[in-house]
């Protein structure tokens, strides 16, 4: 079985986190391949709804946004509903119209710093990007060019600053690890939650996909 189909059966196993919905984070290093991830496992699930936590930042606020989850998304589908949050527009530097996020049974939170503390009482699980950052920023980089060379520049000072406060790697219950051959999923070391074990390989054909 393929690690990202079984990790949607494990994921849709679990009990619900948050009201009805099993919120699961996936966090890592900007440039790690979140976003490509989260939606290779959001069609596994069925087209699950994704939450990309760049659309709740903003320029002024890079990671100063955990009130507003809070109040736009969080809240919300804890009581079941739709969530209705405001994307932000990078160029335009301002917010957008409201956009529905369903309380889905699953729903996936992407993005730089979905294990932050504030946020992993909601989360039924949370992965993590196992890419060193040095690597993951340069691809991150080199996908952006040279006209946000002067963004990324702050960017890597917030991001080491942010994680060196409010570290999400040792709190993950599972490590996703990309290769030409595709992903692999882990347990973080020293994890043990239960039913983590049944969803892994760590190596060999059948752990990739």
């Amino acid at each position: 079985m393929h690690p990202l189909h079984q990790l949607a059966a494990h994921l849709r196993r679990l009990p619900p986190s948050c009201g009805p919905v099993r919120l699961v984070g996936v966090d890592g290093h900007a440039g790690s391949g979140k976003s490509t991830f989260a939606g290779r496992l959001a069609r596994e699930l069925g087209d699950a709804p994704v939450l990309h936590l760049d659309d709740i930042a903003s320029h002024a606020e890079l990671f100063a946004w955990t009130d507003r989850l809070r109040t736009q998304v969080i809240t919300p589908l804890g009581r079941g509903e739709t969530a209705h949050y405001r994307p932000y527009d990078w160029r335009a530097r301002r917010f957008g119209a409201p956009r529905p996020l369903p309380a889905a049974p699953v729903v996936l939170v992407e993005g730089v710093g979905a294990g932050r503390s504030a946020l992993r009482p909601h989360l039924a699980r949370l992965l993590w990007m196992d890419l060193p950052q040095e690597e993951a920023w340069a691809r991150g980089r080199e996908r952006d060019g040279a006209e946000q060379e002067e963004f990324w520049s702050g960017w890597t000072r917030a991001e080491r600053r942010h994680f060196a406060e409010d570290p999400s790697r040792p709190y993950a219950h599972l490590l996703v690890r990309q290769s030409s051959k595709g992903y692999e999923v882990l347990p973080r070391p020293g994890m043990t939650a239960a039913g983590d074990h049944d969803i892994t390989h760590s190596d060999g054909p059948s752990s990739m996909w």
